[in-house]
């Protein structure tokens, strides 16, 4: 079906690319989740339980990074003291199914992209358009950063700490499996999300809903909710709730100047008009 140009669109037509930018989306998820499928003792074993070991590299990491600033063994992770179990008779084959989707969209993100960018692009200016390798390169890069940064940084302290919590001696823990991983899976996705905020910015600005003195008024409140995350999630030291904050207030600072260039741009155009 040949694609109609955006003022010729109707409201139903948009509504049909959506449709259909969704069913394309569904499918490449599948398609990755099925492959993932084949790798699933490898993911479970070595990437969902790898936080569970305190031999995963992040302990270790903090671990010496704790000896060469002389905090001794002050942040070093000897023991996990729990259990992980399923209580559920269809726990485990739910849980590798929802796993593998996971990781099917995690995957499968850059081409969703892609379909995004289809789908916006009749909006932006012709010079615009010539821009959709680097926003699917860009928006991948951050997507995939974020990823990294909530499993190898947040999970495993979200891990310690839940781990070595205790209101009472008498109690012990003993997680549930879709507990666990639904931690890592929010975790994960979540981290990935929010580096996307520079791009989403992007836009916000483009659509003049969101402005950089709007988003430096409001610095000083998305310090303090950084800084309330990195304090829950982090054990009691200020080594780790600085690792943690760092790469979260740099998202916001890029998204600030990225919205100011944006307006600058605007402005620019605006002047050259009239």
């Amino acid at each position: 079906m040949e694609k109609k140009n955006l003022n010729e669109m109707s409201f139903l037509d948009h509504l049909e690319e959506l449709r259909w930018l969704l069913v394309r989306s569904t499918i490449a998820i599948i398609i990755m989740a099925t492959i993932t499928f084949f790798f699933s003792d490898y993911i479970f074993d070595v990437i969902i339980f790898g936080p569970t070991n305190a031999n995963f590299i992040t302990y270790r990491f903090f671990c010496d990074l704790s000896h060469q600033l002389g905090f001794a063994e002050s942040i070093c992770v000897t023991d996990m003291p729990f259990i992980i179990q399923n209580t559920d008779m269809e726990g485990q084959v739910t849980m590798l199914v929802w796993t593998c989707i996971t990781a099917g969209f995690i995957l499968a993100f850059p081409y969703i992209l892609w379909e995004v960018w289809k789908f916006i692009s009749p909006a932006l200016y012709q010079t615009e358009k010539k821009h959709a390798k680097l926003f699917i390169f860009v928006s991948s890069l951050l997507f995939f950063m974020g990823v990294l940064f909530g499993y190898f940084v947040i999970v495993p302290m979200s891990v310690n700490f839940f781990a070595t919590f205790k209101v009472s001696e008498v109690i012990k823990n003993e997680f549930n499996i879709q507990s666990y991983v639904g931690m890592i899976k929010t975790s994960v996705i979540a981290c990935g999300l929010f580096f996307e905020l520079p791009i989403i910015i992007y836009f916000l600005t483009k659509l003049g809903l969101v402005t950089a003195s709007f988003l430096r008024k409001y610095r000083k409140y998305a310090v303090v909710i950084v800084l309330i995350v990195a304090a829950i999630v982090t054990p009691p030291d200020v080594v780790s709730q600085v690792i943690v904050s760092i790469p979260m207030l740099l998202i916001y600072e890029a998204s600030i100047i990225i919205s100011a260039i944006v307006i600058k741009n605007k402005n620019k155009k605006d002047e050259q008009l009239s």
